[in-house]
This record gives structure tokens, sequence and C-alpha cells, in this order.
């Protein structure tokens, strides 16, 4: 955008819909663990007083999912009240893999079929430092600057939050404008919060004109004992806040044999490294799949107009030195690991790699590989 408003949202680890996320990548984890071939596509639904877990897993026995479960409500810091870790009600639903998904992506060659149809984007700006969005990244940053402080004393803020960032563009160049923030907060303590997050926007966000904190007036009863949440309902505030199309396929929940999670954090990776290279200041990459094929049913680049080499001469750099067939995307960012429940909250993107491979796909070590690939 190069003259105009943009606005991007965040939600806490305490959002309904975080805390079926959290849960559905605990146990990703959890059979990673015991394998990691393991096959997971696990879906939460929590509400007031119950959690129902359903889905399939494969390739692992005597996962505790009951333990899992209570273990993540606990650490998000839902104790007491109608939805508290150690009296809500857990329902298992959960059975094997169905044999003809198993027989797409098993196939007996050296290559793997991905295990459905759909489309994924990677997307990257220079905008900021971890080229993302500088609306989306600083609604996070807000959301999990309210959270540290939380679980480091300031016991009035409550588990659910949702922040909310204008951007104003002109000539290319964003700047914060507005920003919005509704806080979980204890009962007669609303001004307490509302003026913890006024210094934490003030820091994090010092340019900004115009603040909204709690504009509803109170937000006291809060999670999913006032509101129900579901597995893959913040697929925008996962990805790029509406910056970049979304392919429709949730994350949380899914191994990394599936293409919907995979996929998007190669496409991010490639992205990503093509900015970061000084290739464009602008990226957005597709792919697509058929179900028990590895080879992607096409891909695509964009760099709207900002790149250095015509976008052909940059798609051929990444053809020859990148595969898109799910077992090398497995393979190149290491992902048959158990790295997946932090990324539940605080969005998928422009983290910082961690030293046990989470992350990784933020990695830049693409980059001088890729001007090698240059003419």
């Amino acid at each position: 955008m190069n003259n105009g408003n943009f606005s991007s949202e965040a939600v806490s680890c305490g959002h309904p819909d975080k805390v079926a996320d959290r849960i559905s990548d605990e146990i990703v984890d959890a059979c990673l663990r015991q394998n990691p071939k393991a096959r997971v596509a696990v879906e939460t639904l929590v509400t007031a007083g119950n959690v129902i877990l359903a889905g399939e897993v494969s390739g692992v026995s005597a996962i505790d999912y009951d333990g899992i479960t209570r273990a993540a409500i606990r650490d998000i810091g839902y104790l007491s009240g109608n939805f508290a870790a150690d009296d809500v009600k857990v329902q298992v639903l959960v059975h094997e893999q169905s044999p003809e998904i198993a027989t797409a992506v098993n196939t007996n060659g050296t290559d793997e079929g991905a295990g459905d149809q759909g489309l994924m984007f990677g997307y990257a700006t220079s905008e900021t430092e971890s080229c993302m969005p500088l609306a989306l990244s600083t609604s996070h940053a807000l959301l999990e600057e309210l959270t540290r402080l939380r679980k480091d004393g300031a016991t009035f803020l409550g588990p659910d939050a949702k922040s909310q960032v204008t951007v104003t563009y002109v000539n290319g160049v964003p700047t914060i404008a507005r920003v919005v923030v509704s806080h979980q907060h204890s009962a007669g303590r609303g001004g307490e919060a509302t003026k913890l997050i006024r210094d934490v926007v003030e820091r994090l966000a010092p340019k900004v004109s115009v603040v909204d904190i709690n504009p509803s007036g109170s937000f006291v009863s809060g999670g999913p004992g006032a509101d129900t949440g579901l597995t893959g309902r913040k697929i925008i505030v996962d990805t790029y806040g509406g910056s970049a199309p979304h392919g429709g396929g949730a994350f949380s929940g899914k191994d990394p044999t599936k293409v919907d999670r995979s996929a998007a954090y190669m496409a991010r990776w490639v992205a990503k490294n093509i900015v970061g290279a000084g290739l464009a200041d602008r990226c957005l990459v597709q792919v697509a799949y058929l179900i028990g094929k590895a080879e992607p049913a096409s891909f695509h680049i964009d760099t709207f107009g900002t790149s250095v080499e015509p976008t052909w001469v940059i798609q051929r750099a990444i053809d020859r030195c990148v595969s898109f067939k799910p077992k090398d995307i497995r393979e190149r960012l290491r992902l048959e690991r158990p790295i997946y429940a932090r990324t539940a909250s605080g969005g998928h993107f422009g983290r910082a790699p961690q030293s046990d491979g989470g992350f990784i796909w933020e990695d830049h070590d693409l980059e001088e590989l890729l001007l090698e690939m240059l003419p």
C-alpha cells in the first residue's frame, strides 16, 4: 500500500480460539516426541466447563490427552472459575487416520504425496526488521508484553485479550495511527488494567495518536467460560494480518506432513529470504498441491513491482535451490520435532529462530544461495 490506512488484530494466549490451538498443538508435540513420523490432525473445542478433542492420530500409543489438556489450560492461566484447569470435563473423540489419506501420503517410492489438495501462501515485507507487516507485528508485541507482565505479577489482568493496530501509509512509509486493546481484568480493577495497558502502548508504540482501551467499558468475564473457542479460527492472526491472501487451511493440531502447515512455513521462508537478500521490498509466494502428488500443482511469486530483478529470474533461482515436495520441506526445515505448541500464540511468523529448531522457517540462511543462483 502506498497511501491509506490498514488495520490488523491479534489475540492473546487466553483467547478461546487460542486456548483450542494450544491444546491441539500440545497434542502434536506429544505425538512427535513419541514418534517423529506420527500422523496427527486434532481439533479442539473449548467452552464453559468443557473441552472436546476430535480428530485422527496414528503411529503412537498411550497419549495422555486429559493431562495434556489440563496442563495447557493451567499454563495459560485459567485456574479458577467455570473453565478451571482442574475442573473442566475433557471428552476425547480421537481415532486412527483414514487409510485412504495414509495411502495417498505413503507412496512406495522416495517421494511422499501431499495429504490433500490446497493452496498455501508465504509473505514478507521490508517495513519491519522481522519482515512482517507493521500493524500485525505491533498487535502481537503488545499482547506478548502484557502476557509477560501478567505472568510476572500483574494478577489483576486476565488471560483473555485482543489488540488492533491501524497503520497509516504515506508514500509507502507506515506509521502507527491507532491502537485498540481489550484486556480481561479482575472485577473493580479496570483502572489499574487501563493504566498498565497505556504504559505498554506508550513504550511499544510511542508515536501513536489515538489509543482505545477496553472500549466496551468492562471486561471481567472472558476466556472459554464466556465464549466458545475452536482450533484454526484465527488463521489471519496466525499469518499476516490480512496483508496477504490465505488459502484457508489452519496450522494448529496438524503434524508436518500436512502441507497446510509445512508448505506455508516453507513459503514464508522463501519469501522472507527474497526480501532479506534485497531482491524485493515485498514478496508473496503461492504454492498449490494435489492429494497424493509430491510435485506442487503450481508455484508463483509476486513482488508487486518492487524487485531488483524480473520476477521470473527470481523464481528460476528458487527452482534451482528449493524443493516444495512435502518430504523435502520437512527435511529442509527439520519439522519432525516437538516445536509447535509455542506457535499457538503470538503468530507463526516474524518470531526469532530458536536453538532447538523452533521457528526455523524465520532463518535468513537461504539468502546467499539465492544470490548465487542469479545470472
